[in-house]
């Protein structure tokens, strides 16, 4: 079995290192991993530069591109044959609610699931890298890749998934819950007097949802979230059929 482990955090996180030596355990590990931090690139896929990847050690690429350049490159470039499985993470802090909008690591599975090959992500609550519980994330990645190779996974559909911090009650499957933030934008000036932004909202909670990621990793469960990568809303298409929007009907 051939597993190809990517991130955004970097191509030395500590999160990317635990991950590749626990699914080294089963099977032979590729690491295709951006040459420094590319968190919340999202899908962005580098098009108007070329791509340099060194190979650090045995295995072990630095690329200096985006998380879904890394897949890319990793599979029709660096490989010598297309990787059973891709696993993305894992990401230091968790990727939850809206976040997979903006996240390199959870991008990275979707680009996998696009390519035609299972895929998932996996995120952990820390700021620190805890042992313990880089412990846990790690060894729940290889029990969720083993699953993954013996009973596949819905076609066009990935996993996302997020690790409690300080131990876990157990696992639940999901939904996409929402996320709430703080709208900031931090103006400041520089030493010649121009005015530089630096975006960056603080986390303000999530939303209530019952059966949602946010709420499974508040109360101490591992959460596991299948997701889509065809973003057509069947129920407003439904809804738009029958309204009928005006600009519809030449063509009705």
């Amino acid at each position: 079995m051939l597993i190809l482990v990517t991130n955004d955090d970097g191509v030395r996180s500590p999160g990317l290192r635990a991950l590749a030596l626990a699914l080294g355990e089963i099977g032979d590990v590729v690491v295709v991993a951006p040459d420094r931090n590319r968190s919340a690139v999202g899908h962005a896929l580098t098009l108007d530069q070329p791509l340099r990847a060194e190979e650090i050690k045995t295995d072990v690429f630095a690329v200096d591109g985006t998380p879904t350049d890394c897949v890319n490159l990793g599979i029709h470039g660096l490989l010598s044959q297309r990787p059973d499985l891709v696993v993305s993470g894992i990401n230091g802090g968790l990727n939850v609610g809206d976040d997979i909008s903006y996240s390199g690591t959870v991008c990275a599975a979707l680009e996998a699931t696009l390519m035609g090959l299972p895929a998932f992500a996996i995120s952990l609550d820390t700021s620190g890298w805890n042992k313990t519980d880089l412990s846990v994330a790690a060894q729940f990645a290889k029990k969720l890749a083993l699953d993954i190779i013996n009973h596949g996974l819905p076609e066009e559909t990935f996993l996302n998934v997020n690790i409690p911090r300080g131990g876990c009650s157990g696992v639940e499957l999901t939904t996409q819950g929402k996320r709430k933030y703080s709208e900031t934008v931090i103006v400041k000036e520089d030493p010649r007097g121009r005015k530089y932004y630096w975006i960056g909202g603080t986390e303000a909670g999530f939303v209530d949802l019952s059966g949602s990621d946010c709420n499974a990793v508040q109360r101490g469960f591992i959460s596991v979230t299948p997701v889509r990568t065809n973003m057509t809303h069947e129920k407003s298409y439904i809804v738009m059929q029958q309204k009928l929007f005006d600009c519809l009907k030449d063509n009705a």
